[in-house]
């Protein structure tokens, strides 16, 4: 995700976040592993749906014999 991307969707110019990596990067850090922490949450249930799918995929293949 872009800066702009991250400044759009937190409602703040691309200026703001500049400065936040800037001047205040604590604050910054936590911008960054929120939206890390969400991208990656949104990664394992995706995993977890396909996981699923694949499994019922198998299980009726398995019954059908």
């Amino acid at each position: 995700m872009t800066q702009r991307d991250m400044a759009g969707y937190l409602g703040v110019d691309v200026k703001t976040i500049r400065n936040w990596r800037k001047n205040k990067p604590n604050l910054y850090e936590i911008i960054i592993k929120g939206f890390t922490f969400d991208k990656v949450l949104n990664n394992a249930k995706n995993n977890y749906e396909e996981l699923q799918e694949l499994n019922k995929s198998c299980c009726n293949k398995n019954n059908m014999k």
